[in-house]
């Protein structure tokens, strides 16, 4: 009988407890530290996910209450999954440093500060974990449609680039913007050397490959939207991208939730009398604030009657340094907006958002 067994085994026999589970993990293993109650964690184990899973099971079946926790990372969110159908209840943390005083660091200490970080959690102690809202199968694959569709938008630009780099280093000559595209490469062809020409066909297949996956997705974004009218400036394909990212605008409890989920949130250093205020903190995300900053550009052209420009038009006519501050703000405004209209607080009118007949 191997530890795993052993372990269970006694698990199974003592009275049903309160296990609390901090996890480490990596690719080819998960680093746990268990512990009972309030009792002292025990020495971190290595799991294979199976093996982790069967395990929870084995514990639940028990009688016993599981609770795990480990920090977000590239691996996605099929741990969590699996661990809340073995009847865990799981938690996901934004990255954090898990022991400042520490220099030494490893999988079985970080398991561990994971583990006591859970036990002060449930003990009430909220601001101990920075836990995520971990999206539904359904919301998660929705949202990966704008990242796939950014992701080949980022290769057409790439392959682009890549053949301006040849024509310059073979001809000292650059390519025009779409230079890909049938007109462009009609009239470009006379110019270009044979060597080049053998190197730049294949890159014009993939960028036409690529801009084909690019408008397909497109398409199927813009589908997600079902409102007939939207603002001029504000568009379907706009207004999906941020539907999926944020995957829930009910999630917002009230105007200051949204506002921070983007990220454009002022740092602040203050200590008495002496307020600091900094860049900033860009502490949400990324591809929210992104389609924001982009959006409130449209609409301060396309949207005079905006509440959020006739408030801030004035600082539009300044030094560039304070317009893009202005954006940015404005940016934060735009998503506490549409938080109050994806979920029925106020209507386009009432925003000053003007429908086109």
């Amino acid at each position: 009988m191997n530890t795993t067994t052993q372990i269970a085994t006694q698990d199974n026999s003592q009275v049903p407890s309160l296990l609390k589970l901090g996890l480490d993990v990596d690719l080819q293993q998960i680093t746990v530290t268990v512990q009972h109650d309030h009792q002292h964690p025990k020495p971190a184990r290595s799991f294979t996910v199976a093996r982790l899973v069967q395990w929870v099971q084995d514990q639940v079946r028990a009688g016993h209450t599981v609770w795990t926790v480990y920090e977000s990372c590239g691996f996605g969110y099929t741990l969590h999954y699996q661990l809340a159908g073995a009847g865990a209840h799981s938690r996901v943390i934004s990255p954090v440093r898990l022991n400042p005083q520490r220099r030494r660091k490893n999988d079985r200490l970080d398991s561990r500060q994971l583990c006591l970080r859970l036990s002060r959690y449930l003990d009430g102690q909220r601001d101990e974990l920075p836990v995520i809202r971990v999206p539904s199968l359904a919301e998660q694959q929705r949202r990966e449609l704008g990242r796939q569709r950014k992701f080949w938008h980022k290769q057409v630009r790439q392959l682009e680039n890549h053949g301006r780099a040849l024509r310059l280093e073979h001809e000292l000559k650059t390519l025009p913007a779409g230079w890909a595209g049938p007109r462009k490469w009609k009239r470009l062809l006379p110019e270009l050397s044979d060597f080049l020409r053998t190197h730049l066909e294949p890159l014009r297949a993939q960028i036409a490959s690529a801009k084909t996956q690019l408008e397909r997705l497109g398409r199927q974004i813009e589908s997600l939207v079902t409102e007939e009218r939207l603002p001029k400036g504000l568009g379907r394909l706009t207004l999906s991208l941020l539907d999926g990212e944020v995957c829930d605008w009910h999630r917002f409890k009230h105007r200051k939730a949204p506002g921070s989920y983007t990220g454009c949130c002022p740092s602040e250093h203050t200590s008495g009398t002496n307020v600091r205020q900094g860049s900033i903190d860009r502490h949400g995300n990324k591809h929210v604030r992104v389609l924001l900053v982009e959006a409130v550009w449209r609409l301060l052209r396309y949207q005079p009657l905006w509440h959020a420009r006739t408030k801030f038009i004035k600082r539009m006519t300044t030094a560039n340094a304070l317009k893009k501050k202005t954006v940015v703000a404005l940016a934060r405004q735009l998503a506490v907006d549409l938080w109050r209209w994806r979920t029925g607080r106020c209507s386009l009118a009432q925003l000053g958002l003007l429908v086109p007949a």
